[in-house]
């Protein structure tokens, strides 16, 4: 019986163990959301338009629109009521893939742990305003049917750190975006034109309910921001003024938990700078988490490309061959270009041959000849580089059917054109943002929106074959 007594000690030992590990990693890694008063108001619908207070969300030709104004504390409560149902929809279907590549809930409970401990300063890298901002979506969100995951204000600041988690993993999926601009002497009407495919693969969710944001916040530059519910951070962007803004993952020194979130570095630059030289200024003092490359244009047509990783000053490139047909991959071409991960970048993943293609489409552009129609049809280019053989959905192509969004951004006109899906193939959907943030703007009054064409891999069988070509995210960087 002695003996018996003692290995059931030693059971619920083993046992017990892990589960009080939890709850005190809970408790020691948690932390409170900031106290605000939440702004008292109620989300209305009229035809199909949802309104609060001065913010709206609605549908146009497929892509949600959503605008927002105020203080933080009204822009994060404003969001959150306008589309916290997508919020929680979409973060369902995380968490259900999150489930079906790991099956074991115990083991689901330690990776989550071990990202507590890791990052339990993230709110530290989190400017006071957002965190007033996320602190009042949380408080809109009540009651929140994902509690039991993580406390409301924790998760929603961690999911506005996804980028900068996945990127710190060493074969993260991000490493897959290609983006180009052309100066005004390359397009028909002389507007400065940005094209870009955001190629995030953790979760086709982002693509199928993208969100174009349109932000007025109290005292700053008003920006639009093409995301998902509940992310007014920026990933692909541009401001009143014309700044466009967008980022690509890159790969050099070593990640750190600490300093600011990209979504909140490049909404930052977009509140505050007024065309490129600022924006770079802006880049150039922040530190980051993990490395990456932003890339940079305004409506005169000047472009920068700042390259950046944790530990390193900035190196900003604004020099370049032809100034006005400019690429840009996933490779760091500056003072980084000699460190070990980027070299493994270059050799492993697709950057170099989808810069090669990019260029070689550049270099075969004939001046004043370009517009966003033709601009997209870059972005949707299924060719590979020198002519090389390559099927559709090849990893090597601009447009491997795979981009969470593509964007074509008329800086020049303040004017997004924004991917429907899905992916790159369906219709591009016309944005601007000068009759977005006009002061007497009616949503209600707006005509239907312009488009560019499907892509006819739509319509005669190709698309369904090349996405089971492209398979899914490439996390060791294959080659094809």
């Amino acid at each position: 019986m002695r003996r018996r007594g003692k290995v059931l000690i030693a059971l619920a030992a083993l046992i017990g163990a892990p589960i009080l590990a939890h709850y005190a990693i809970v408790a020691t890694t948690a932390f409170s959301a900031p106290k605000i008063a939440l702004p008292d108001e109620k989300m209305v619908e009229h035809d199909g338009i949802r309104h609060v207070g001065p913010a709206y969300e609605m549908q146009r030709d497929g892509v949600r629109e959503a605008y927002l104004e105020g203080t933080p504390e009204q822009l994060g409560e404003r969001d959150a009521r306008l589309l916290g149902d997508r919020m929680v929809a979409d973060e369902n279907e995380l968490w259900g893939t999150f489930a079906h590549f790991v099956p074991l809930s115990p083991l689901r409970t330690l990776i989550i742990d071990i990202s507590r401990v890791q990052y339990r300063h993230i709110e530290d890298n989190v400017p006071e305003p957002r965190r007033r901002e996320l602190a009042a979506a949380a408080d809109a969100m009540q009651p929140d049917p994902n509690a039991s995951h993580m406390p409301t204000y924790e998760r929603i600041v961690f999911l506005h750190s996804v980028y900068d988690i996945s990127l710190s993993f060493e074969h993260s999926p991000l490493i897959g975006c290609s983006a180009f601009a052309l100066g005004p002497a390359m397009t028909k009407n002389g507007h400065v034109l940005v094209g870009r495919a955001f190629d995030m693969e953790i979760g086709d969710v982002f693509d199928r309910d993208k969100v174009v944001y349109f932000v007025r916040e109290n005292g700053r530059i008003p920006y639009a921001s093409v995301a998902w519910p509940g992310l007014t951070g920026v990933l692909t962007g541009m401001n009143l003024d014309g700044v466009t803004i967008l980022v690509n993952g890159a790969r050099a020194g070593e990640p750190r938990t600490k300093g600011m979130p990209v979504v909140f570095s490049l909404r930052e630059t977009l509140q505050s700078a007024h065309d490129t030289d600022e924006a770079v200024a802006v880049l150039s003092k922040q530190d980051v988490m993990v490395s990456h490359i932003v890339f940079v244009a305004d409506a005169k047509g000047n472009f920068a490309v700042v390259e950046r990783a944790p530990g390193h000053p900035a190196f900003v490139r604004r020099t370049f061959a032809d100034p006005q047909r400019v690429a840009v991959t996933n490779h760091f071409e500056g003072d980084l270009k000699d460190d070990p991960k980027n070299l493994w970048v270059r050799q492993h993943t697709t950057t170099l041959a989808r810069r090669a293609r990019l260029d070689e489409m550049l270099g075969a552009l004939a001046p004043a000849s370009v517009d966003p129609t033709s601009a997209v049809g870059m972005l949707r280019d299924h060719q590979c580089a020198k002519g090389e053989a390559c099927a559709l959905g090849d990893r090597r192509e601009i447009d491997a059917l795979i981009a969470t969004h593509g964007v074509v951004a008329d800086a020049t006109d303040k004017v997004l054109w924004v991917s429907k899906g899905p992916h790159l193939s369906g219709e591009f959907v016309r944005f601007d943002l000068n009759e977005t943030f006009a002061k007497d703007h009616d949503p209600a009054s707006e005509p239907p929106p312009e488009t560019i064409a499907a892509d006819p891999i739509l319509a005669d069988g190709r698309y369904e074959e090349g996405r089971k070509r492209a398979g899914g995210p490439k996390i060791g960087g294959d080659a094809k």
